[in-house]
């Protein structure tokens, strides 16, 4: 049976000490409601993961980077390799999200080194696709998210494989205050799953989970998880409180 995984991705926000008080929320509500049957991710910056770590209980929640270095060492400042990030404690990372792609120029080659060190690390990669809106206007989502993969966790094999989450990005449905439907959110989930079956087999498609990334709320999580397909979110604005993250848990 796939796993239920609600992670939240805090982007660029929060100072250290904010960010101690929001995993410490988090973590208390967490305790308190009780989320035993799903899978409590926060996507922290890099510069809070340790803490973080130290805050809250690892065996609830999950701690996962927003990002790591397409190279394992060396002379690239700035940088934070996937072997710095699992010495933290994380457990998981964020991969090809949107914003990465389209501000930091990251492509399919950069991505499958990431995805390859993040393996050899033992992070779980939360690899992230979906399209925007003149693609979705013009009906090529589907061909487009499969390109997407195609060109990267496709590569994989099978074993590895099966060691990521996919999350599905309506880029045009971000920060936008727009949601996909749940028709829509369930249609191309389907269609994800679909070509994992065609690629890996049926029953590497039935445990692989994918998350709904966009505009997911308390209010709308309920109906978003209900579909046979959507196993969770990737939840950016609403996961920074720790509330309305819960009210997101419990949609399950």
């Amino acid at each position: 049976m796939r796993q239920k995984i609600v992670a939240g991705n805090w982007k660029c926000n929060t100072n250290l000490q904010e960010g101690i008080e929001l995993a410490k929320a988090v973590d208390t509500v967490v305790a308190s409601k009780g989320a035993d049957d799903v899978v409590v991710v926060l996507g922290t910056p890099f510069t809070h993961i340790t803490k973080v770590v130290e805050t809250v209980n690892t065996e609830r929640i999950g701690v996962a980077a927003q990002n790591c270095a397409a190279e394992a060492k060396g002379a690239y400042t700035g940088e934070v390799s996937a072997e710095m990030v699992k010495s933290t404690g994380a457990n998981y990372v964020i991969l090809g999200h949107s914003e990465r792609r389209e501000y930091y120029g990251e492509t399919s080659e950069t991505l499958n080194k990431k995805l390859a060190l993040a393996l050899e690390n033992k992070l779980t990669p939360i690899y992230c696709c979906g399209e925007a809106l003149d693609i979705r206007e013009a009906g090529t989502q589907n061909a487009f998210v499969k390109k997407q993969l195609d060109e990267t966790i496709f590569k994989l094999s099978s074993d590895d494989f099966k060691k990521i989450a996919i999350a599905y990005e309506p880029i045009w449905a971000i920060g936008t205050g727009v949601t996909a439907s749940s028709e829509q959110a369930q249609e191309i989930h389907a269609f994800i799953r679909g070509t994992i079956a065609e690629k890996f087999g049926n029953e590497i498609a039935e445990g692989t989970s994918i998350l709904y990334g966009g505009s997911c709320k308390p209010s709308n999580a309920k109906e978003l998880f209900a579909n046979k397909d959507v196993d969770g979110g990737l939840i950016g604005g609403a996961s920074m409180k720790a509330e309305d993250f819960i009210g997101i848990i419990n949609g399950f």
